[in-house]
């Protein structure tokens, strides 16, 4: 690439850089950002991160998140960074892909970040214009859309369809997939409970110190949708011995 089309990267406050909008991925004060943070003392951030300018000033991180926290313990006052003008939905297209390929990605991060980007691509398919070439610039909706959006990701769009259900979750519910203390299938089947009987189900495993069953998510789930599913028929599921 010849240098007038290479991108310009500009060297920021680190203080004039901010999250993206409902950022789905977290920062954790872990080895792996210590050492991120020596190496980034030692030799600077290599690659640099990507920015939009904010209408307000400043500018909105899409790629770099763990980089700036990095470059902060680092003692670092600045971080290279290129700087795009981009709408809502491409940004957030490139924010979940940027930080797609991260190992141990938490479930919760995955199911927030595959909706995010599901959305954005269903909008720009939704808006035919010249940016809309290549992989979004279809009239895409329901199933092909999440084929599309699994042709970057190293899950089918079936398996990326279960993590964007566990968004329906309540919070400590999720939380309980997140510590593997709920797994994965019963929580996609707890996920059509509306969110009163999630918090019901939520009281009985914390006073019982139980988890439910992937039969007992699937009985419950069942019965949800046929409309017979009462505090009292909860309750009793929950309290069978498996």
């Amino acid at each position: 690439m010849g240098d007038d089309k290479r991108e310009k990267i500009h060297e920021i406050t680190l203080t004039d850089l901010h999250p993206f909008k409902n950022h789905p991925f977290h920062v954790e004060q872990d080895d792996e950002l210590r050492e991120l943070a020596k190496s980034i003392a030692d030799h600077g951030v290599v690659t640099p991160g990507i920015v939009r300018p904010k209408p307000e000033g400043g500018f909105e991180l899409i790629s770099g998140h763990r980089r700036k926290v990095a470059s902060e313990l680092a003692g670092r006052a600045t971080m290279p960074v290129v700087i795009r003008e981009l709408d809502d939905d491409a940004a957030t297209i490139i924010m979940v892909d940027s930080n797609q390929q991260r190992e141990n990605l938490l479930p919760s991060e995955k199911a927030f970040a595959y909706k995010m980007k599901l959305e954005a691509m269903k909008r720009k398919a939704g808006r035919p214009s010249k940016e809309n070439g290549g992989q979004v610039g279809h009239d895409l909706i329901g199933i092909k859309t999440r084929e599309i959006l699994a042709e970057n990701a190293d899950e089918s769009a079936r398996t990326i369809q279960r993590y964007i259900r566990l968004t329906n979750l309540i919070p400590d519910l999720l939380k309980m997939v997140d510590e593997k203390n709920i797994a994965m299938s019963p929580a996609v089947e707890l996920s059509y409970l509306p969110k009163k009987k999630q918090e019901i189900l939520l009281d009985f495993c914390r006073m019982q110190q139980c988890t439910p069953s992937l039969s007992q998510a699937v009985r419950l789930k069942a019965l949800q949708q046929t409309g017979k599913l009462t505090d009292v028929e909860l309750i009793k599921i929950m309290s069978e011995q498996k």
